[in-house]
């Protein structure tokens, strides 16, 4: 075997069989490109161990930490590993980038649960990884071949690569059983400066234009046949084009004075309770504001662990509050209904009892429910057999209607569900109360990640969100993504604060998933062609050389 210039493998009998000069093929002329699209500039074990660093300089961009530099340094590295790299390589490269990063950014999986949940999570997302990784590597190596202008390479090129970024986070996002959201490349971006582009292009957007930004920095680099002053030209101009964006105007129209309680009670699957702790937790933390005026009173994720449709004793404790405060309680308990069980959200009143509820429409696979038992039992039994109760996708609506105030009900997760956004703006939100039981994760960084994930969400929708948790961190967000108010985690208190409503429509809402499917689209369709393209010309050089 021998390779072309362009590093294509080819038959030795192939080669000798062809005529010293090949003429040009008329429908797509021989140019000579740039050597460092030609092959890998790092060979394979160098590259390996750039992929391994890249993941927690990825993973150092997103909360704890919060550096969020380091994110478009961490993609800039994988990229770089994945130039010139046929598809096998790169989907290695790709794996090892990708375990390394999800290792790293979700070991709080591990916390309770040991190693078993966090490496097969970690795993399987980096085989998605590596599946993308290969798509890009292909990116680099067809698309300056077809389109072999600067317009191309600088322009089109970092456009197909991070369409193809985009669409590997777009699709785990919501495959297998709903997706796993957390580590899109936005989600970095909650402290940062390019936080307010979440409410132009949403979190797919925001994604795409990260990796847009490093793509294009890195083709200015290695682009030798344009002047290094252009080079920095257009290199700098990307950054500042993008960051002249201006922020969304949020425009709100009144508020609502809103309390929202963190208990800090036991709520932990693990922790050791009696049934109604966590619901006393919460009384005891509600009862030094009950002198208070407010239009509602919000609590977390299953802060009512008492169903106080079925007990008698949990409903007249909600009643005696509801009452005192002359507020609705929003409250989060497990309901049972014609022999199914749900996460439920319940807008409680005095003296008529649950008004409205929402039940959870994605219950976490794993964590909730269990998909497919009977296949996924035999691989860790003593684990799966922890969870003993499957929790119903709810069907309901996620909005309610408080004193006339139109509130977006989001459950733990649900924050990380784009479709939920969506969900709220078509029934009319003012307002986002997303409720969490974070007490699983200990002091870990999920909390953190799952709070910027909410700040992102209020950004993108120009809404006020509170994000109330059993154990924090708690905050209530105005629509720009600053805090209004917090509450200290593994700490008792209540928030109570006047939040604007929200009357705008982010052009991130009004396009939903739009903007997603194209940029997704784009760099797959990008793709199509140019392998196309390059299929049909290695046909006509087949040709021409038994011609």
């Amino acid at each position: 075997m021998t390779a072309d210039p362009y590093g294509n493998r080819i038959h030795s009998d192939f080669v000798t069989a062809l005529p010293a000069t090949l003429p040009p093929a008329t429908s797509s002329p021989a140019i000579p490109l740039p050597v460092a699209t030609q092959r890998a500039p790092l060979p394979l074990w160098l590259a390996l161990v750039v992929a391994a660093v890249a993941g927690p300089v990825l993973a150092a961009g997103f909360p704890g930490l919060a550096w969020w530099p380091l994110a478009f340094v961490g993609v800039g590295m994988v990229l770089v590993t994945l130039w010139g790299r046929r598809a096998r390589t790169a989907a290695l490269v790709g794996f090892v980038a990708g375990l390394s990063f999800y290792l790293v950014h979700i070991h709080w999986t591990s916390l309770y649960l040991g190693p078993l949940p966090w490496i097969a999570l970690s795993t399987l997302e980096s085989l998605f990884f590596a599946v993308g990784a290969m798509l890009i590597a292909l990116a680099y190596r067809w698309i300056p071949r077809v389109w072999p202008t600067a317009l191309g390479r600088i322009g089109l090129l970092p456009v197909v690569v991070a369409g193809l970024w985009t669409a590997r986070e777009a699709f785990v996002s919501v495959w297998p059983y709903g997706g796993f959201a957390w580590g899109r490349l936005a989600l970095s971006q909650s402290d940062g400066p390019f936080a307010p582009l979440v409410a132009w292009f949403g979190f797919s957007g925001l994604s795409f234009v990260m990796v847009l930004v490093v793509a294009v920095i890195l083709e200015c680099m290695r682009e030798t046949r344009v002047a290094v002053s252009t080079r920095a030209i257009l290199a700098i101009g990307t950054v500042v084009l993008v960051l002249a964006i201006p922020a969304w105007p949020a425009s709100t129209s009144g508020s609502t004075r809103i309390a929202a309680v963190q208990g800090n009670g036991p709520a932990g699957y693990f922790d050791v309770r009696q049934p109604g702790d966590v619901l006393n937790s919460q009384v005891s933390a509600t009862l030094p504001i009950d002198n208070q005026k407010v239009d509602m009173v919000v609590w977390p994720e299953g802060a009512a662990d008492i169903d106080p449709t079925r007990n008698p004793q949990a409903a007249s404790v909600l009643n005696y509050l509801s009452e005192t405060m002359q507020a609705p309680i929003i409250t989060g308990t497990i309901t049972q209904r014609g022999g199914k069980i749900y996460n439920t959200s319940l807008q409680w009143e005095a003296g008529k009892g649950a008004v409205n509820y929402y039940d959870k429409i994605h219950p976490v696979p794993f964590g909730e429910y269990v998909p497919d038992r009977a296949f996924w039992r035999p691989f860790a039994p003593a684990l799966i057999d922890l969870i003993g109760r499957d929790y119903t996708p709810g069907t309901r609506s996620n909005v309610f209607n408080v004193n006339g105030v139109k509130a977006g009900i989001s459950i733990c997760f649900d924050i990380a569900d784009d479709q939920q956004l969506t969900d709220m703006a078509k029934g009319g939100a003012q307002v986002i109360l997303a409720q969490t039981n974070n007490a699983d994760f200990g002091t870990t960084d999920e909390n953190v990640q799952q709070l910027a994930i909410a700040r992102l969400r209020a950004i993108e929708a120009g809404r006020s969100l509170v994000n109330i948790s059993t154990v924090g961190t708690s905050q209530i967000i105005d629509p720009t993504g600053r805090t209004i108010a917090s509450i200290p985690a593994y700490k008792p208190g209540a928030m109570v604060a006047n939040v604007p409503l929200g009357t705008t429509t982010t052009p991130a809402v009004l396009l939903s998933r739009g903007i997603e499917y194209l940029v997704s689209g784009l760099g797959l369709a990008a793709l199509a062609i140019a392998g196309t393209t390059m299929a049909r010309q290695r046909r006509a050089a087949r040709r021409a050389a038994h011609g």
